[in-house]
Formats: structure tokens, sequence, C-alpha cells
């Protein structure tokens, strides 16, 4: 009993190696996208006061609402966004826990608004997204914000007026339980109460302090008046219409480096990274079409008349002598032809040439023996020529010896 696999030289059919090769492809792709955007996949909308929760302290209701109302708006968890003079208001939430760090390296940068922290809450374990209960962060814990922001302030709360001047007009604005405010000589007011400010200003600079975050947060904006206040508190800051509004999540544990992979598919990047895959696809096509059963390994001198065949023509080429073949294979067609059909041996090369004209023509181009006889009498022009020529002549004899064969008389 013969050996199938040993005999055909490879241990894998044609469909298995395309097969192993989709596997690997598949899986490679795979990698490459979890390893670039798998920090994206992470659901980030966990209860808390930061610009990805929808919970009732947090700020993404008023992300969507600004976006819902056409403004350029966007997340951002780069920290080199949050400290660069670039284009844009930046909106900074604050937590009342978990900043110091983060705040001991930042500086506030043109146009900022800062967004003071007044509840604190218990996240609900059957639904993170969501808050359990909340209560009034402590005035200290508040006030230590505005220490490591370098700022002289302090927060008081109060009842809730009736109504509140604004540079909007007269408003009603209605945060929870008490309106939260700042006292401060450091701060040029915006939005005074009397009793302390809303909304305040750095001296000089285009960084603003919003004491009371129901003005923003998700619960706060269920109120019309507290939504009007919002919107047009953030054109007061923006100098034209385009001005993007960017809110960051780095001070909340969002941050992320650069991603490699992400940029690769990104301008200015993405040109070359298109020639890349293009060159990998045809390295891999090339790997493909030379994938098969290893060479075997065969002798240093061949044995048979296969092996004396192609030694001859080796001979003849490296002599380079192939275009003067053409008188002696038409030579050896006429007397092998000759012989097959039964033609006399008396016959002259003129009178065999007739006999084969009236054999009939060759059937594809229609040349009779003597057209192409005329073509071989002498040395071709090239190799191209040759085998043409040659090849007439050969199916001219094929096609004699088939009407021969099939001839009922």
């Amino acid at each position: 009993m013969s050996d199938t696999s040993a005999s055909s030289g490879s241990p894998f059919s044609v469909r298995t190696a395309a097969i192993l090769i989709a596997v690997a492809v598949f899986s490679f792709g795979a990698i490459m996208v979890l390893a670039g955007w798998a920090p994206e996949l992470r659901d980030r909308n966990e209860a808390g006061d930061h610009p990805f929760s929808t919970s009732a302290i947090g700020y993404n209701g008023f992300v969507q609402f600004l976006e819902a109302q056409g403004y350029p708006v966007e997340v951002s968890r780069f920290a080199s966004r949050l400290e660069d003079n670039s284009y844009g208001v930046k909106v900074v939430t604050l937590s009342p826990w978990g900043m110091s760090k983060a705040l001991e390296s930042y500086t506030p940068t043109p146009t900022t608004l800062i967004v003071l922290p007044k509840w604190r809450g218990m996240t609900d374990w059957q639904d993170p997204t969501r808050q359990k209960d909340t209560a009034l962060v402590d005035e200290e814990d508040i006030n230590a914000l505005f220490e490591q922001l370098a700022i002289d302030a302090k927060v008081s709360r109060i009842d809730v007026p009736e109504s509140v001047e604004t540079p909007f007009g007269k408003m009603a604005l209605k945060p929870d339980l008490k309106m939260q405010l700042m006292q401060s000589d450091a701060l040029d007011p915006i939005v005074d109460t009397g009793e302390g400010f809303l909304l305040a200003r750095l001296p000089g600079q285009d960084i603003y302090i919003l004491s009371d975050p129901d003005m923003i947060n998700t619960f706060g904006l269920a109120n019309i008046e507290n939504a009007l206040f919002a919107v047009q508190m953030i054109d007061f800051m923006r100098y034209d219409v385009d001005e993007p509004i960017v809110f960051d999540a780095t001070l909340h544990g969002f941050s992320r480096s650069e991603n490699l992979l992400q940029m690769m598919f990104d301008v200015p990047f993405v040109g070359a990274t298109l020639i890349a895959l293009a060159s990998a696809l045809l390295l891999g096509w090339a790997a493909t079409i030379r994938f098969g059963p290893p060479a075997r390994e065969g002798r240093a001198i061949a044995l048979g008349k296969q092996a004396l065949a192609d030694n001859t023509a080796g001979l003849i080429a490296m002599a380079r002598r192939e275009t003067r073949m053409a008188p002696g294979y038409l030579t050896l067609i006429r007397r092998r032809t000759a012989r097959e059909i039964g033609a006399p041996r008396t016959l002259t090369e003129a009178q065999l040439s007739a006999l084969f004209d009236r054999l009939g023509p060759e059937e594809t181009s229609g040349k009779t023996f003597s057209q192409i006889e005329l073509g071989l009498r002498g040395p071709a022009a090239n190799r191209e020529e040759l085998m043409q020529k040659a090849r007439d002549l050969w199916r001219w004899r094929r096609d004699i010896l088939r009407r021969s064969m099939n001839d009922p008389s």
C-alpha cells in the first residue's frame, strides 16, 4: 500500500493552506484593531461629576444639549489639550476628592471655565451609570480646591433667590436645595447675587469660575431657566460661533496617551499607511502563488531522453544558433510526415511538397504546406519568429495526420 502523503510531497492541500492564511490574516487584523481602539470600547458612562456621566450630577447631558443646538463640542482625554493655548473654550469640572495630585501641576489657560463641585453621590451597584443617593459636599472640601488652584476665594450657600441679575437679563435660576456662591476680593464678578458670585473671572484673564454646577449638570438642565443661562454663559465666553467647546475628562482619570495605531490612520500619515498595506498585500500574494510542495532534489547529471533533449537544447541556446534551426526542422518534419502517410521514397522535394499541398491546409491559419515551407527555408529573424513558424508546421502535420486517420476510404 502506497503512502499518499509521502508521494504528493506536501502535507497540506491548497484548500487547507488557503484557510490557514485567511485565519492568520483575520487574527492579525483583529489584534491590530483591538490594540488601537480597545480604550475607546470601554464604557465610560460611570456615575459621577464628569463629562461622560449621564447621572444627575454628571455633565454629559450638557454635552448632548450643546450638540443638539449645533455647537462644536468634544470631550477631551488628552492632558496636553488641557494646558495648551489652543483655540476653544475648555470646560473643567472639578470633583471634591481625588484630584489633589492632578491639580498640583494644573495651571488654567485662556479660555477656561472651571466648574466647582457641589454634590457627592453613591453609585447604584445595580446600575453603575446612576447615583443611588446624593448629598451636599462640605464647604471646606471645596475651599481646599481653591487653595490648590492658588485662588483666594471661599464658597457659601444661600437660599435660592426668586431671581438673579445676569448679563443676559433677570433670570429665575433654580439650583437644587441651595444656591452655591463664591466670596472673593480677588475675582471680578459677572453674576453677583449681592451675597456672593455665581459666575466670576480672574482679573485680566479669560478664566471663569462657576460656583454652582446645577446650572449645567444633568439634573439642573431640567429647568428651562438654568438651560438658557448655561447656553448664554457659553456664548458669553466664546469669541465667534465656530469656536469649539472642549470638556476635559483627564482630571477625572479618563486620560490616555496618543495612540500610534490610531495616528497611522489619521491625516497626514494615512497615505504612508495605505502604501505599506498595499506592499504587504503584494508580498502576501507573491508568497501565496509560490506556495506548493517542495522541489525534490534531483541527480547532478540527469538520465533519460528528456535529460538528453534538455542538454542539447541548452547547448544550442548557449551557442546562439537557435534561429538557424529552421531549415533543419523543416527537413525533419517533411521526412517524418512522408513516412507516416506512406509517400513513395522516389519523390523529389518539389513533388513531395505538391503532394502535401493536396492533403489540405492547416485549419487554424489556412496555410498550405508550401506557404509554411517558404518561411522555414532560411534562418529566422529571431527566436519568437522561429517559434511561430515551427508551431504552424507542427499544427499542419497534426491536422494532416488526424484527417488521414479519420478518412473512411
